[in-house]
């Protein structure tokens, strides 16, 4: 059995509003849905500032989906360490998603003192099918 969450989900949600009020410029469309032991689920509304041409979510707006939804499950997982970031991001985009809201699940595969690597699917509303698949390295600083 897995441990639990160091921060709950409420918790987890209102740190990344406080440290991270950019994400939410223009109104919010990043909505953080669950948190789990390694784990952690976010929701992209399909709105219109997310479309390119072609009536699709465009690469971007999954590229961040996926960041920020692993960034939750290691937050979630080690604390409020604000300055845990990003060192690696690759992206495999599957399908074309279409308009309607994005469900990233992220999955740590190592959460280590130093280290997180984990993946995301991402999938449209009213799908199993995956449109993206990511794996992303996190660098954790010192305690």
């Amino acid at each position: 059995m897995s441990a639990p969450t160091i921060m709950t989900f409420a918790e987890t949600r209102d740190f990344l509003d406080r440290e991270f009020p950019q994400m939410h410029a223009g109104g919010r469309a990043y909505h953080l849905e669950a948190v789990g032991p390694l784990s952690a689920r976010m929701r992209l509304e399909g709105q219109e500032c997310f479309l390119r041409p072609g009536g699709t979510v465009s690469g971007p707006a999954m590229m961040a989906l996926a960041d920020y939804a692993l960034y939750a499950a290691i937050l979630a997982n080690i604390g409020p360490v604000a300055l845990a970031v990003t060192t690696n991001l690759g992206f495999n985009f599957l399908r074309k998603p279409g308009t309607q809201d994005l469900f990233a699940e992220a999955r740590l595969l190592k959460l280590g003192r130093r280290l997180a690597v984990g993946e995301v699917s991402i999938t449209a509303s009213g799908s199993d099918d995956l449109v993206c698949h990511a794996t992303g390295t996190y660098s954790i600083p010192p305690r």
